[in-house]
């Protein structure tokens, strides 16, 4: 039982973060100001354990702050960047029902969140992925592209 723990626990660090949006950022910012607010309050009419426990909060919220904008900027500087899984291959436009090698579709290429590019979800062994400036659905058991939408990424 324990050894199971661990494997899930080891899976879910090693899963990949999704994207963070603007809209997340912009919470956070939110957020930050509102311990900041709270931090001023309990100055003003708490007592020391309640200034101490409100400057943890703050710079717990200014931590993932700096995250969320950490993980913003990481995305946007990969998605200006596409590299090719397989050497000295050059980008040639696809069609439904072309098969893709497995590298092009592996958890590099993945969309972490198809809705940010005005997709629908992918159902059960689908999977959007970049290919190039490209975004396709593809069948992940066999290959095969079921969707194309050209120039979105």
């Amino acid at each position: 039982m324990r050894n199971l723990i661990i494997i899930g626990l080891l899976a879910a660090v090693a899963a990949p973060v999704s994207a963070q949006s603007v809209g997340e950022v912009r919470r956070g910012e939110r957020d930050v100001r509102q311990q900041q607010q709270q931090l001023q309050d309990a100055r003003r009419y708490g007592d020391r354990n309640d200034i101490r426990d409100e400057r943890r909060d703050v710079q717990d919220a200014r931590q993932e702050l700096r995250e969320d904008r950490r993980d913003l900027r990481d995305d946007r500087r990969d998605r200006r960047a596409y590299v090719a899984p397989y050497r000295n291959w050059t980008y040639r436009p696809v069609a439904a029902g072309y098969r893709l090698q497995p590298g092009f579709y592996g958890q590099r290429y993945i969309i972490a969140n198809p809705s940010f590019y005005r997709l629908q979800p992918a159902a059960r062994n689908q999977q959007w992925v970049r290919y190039g400036n490209d975004l396709l659905l593809v069948n992940i058991r066999n290959g095969r592209v079921l969707q194309v939408v050209r120039s979105r990424y």
